[in-house]
């Protein structure tokens, strides 16, 4: 018995809802990278499901690229994050305009 590959997408909707409120809701740099991790997850679950459900490589293959671009952006945002917290103490997105030079 299998599991149908809808309700993979309806967890992956819901997954991705709840990034995408938590990116729009949350002011905290790192709860926001974190939201943003869960979308590309999302995503990730989507495109893994669909590959398994069309018998096909291709979203597998989409899937790798997607994990090294959300690495990429893991070591770049993580390095702007530490900057901000050697300026100040909390970092939130409003406090962006201090990295001017």
């Amino acid at each position: 018995m299998s599991v149908p590959y809808q309700w993979d997408i309806v967890l992956s909707m819901l997954l991705f809802s709840i990034g995408a409120v938590g990116v729009l809701v949350r002011r905290n740099i790192l709860v926001m990278f974190m939201c943003i991790e869960l979308m590309l997850n999302a995503a990730n679950l989507a495109f893994v499901s669909f590959a398994r459900h069309l018998n096909d490589v291709a979203g597998q293959a989409i899937v790798f690229f997607v994990l090294v671009v959300a690495a990429a952006e893991v070591v770049v945002g993580l390095g702007i994050v530490v900057a901000m917290f050697r300026r100040r103490r909390g970092a939130t997105a409003d406090d962006f305009h201090l990295m001017k030079g």
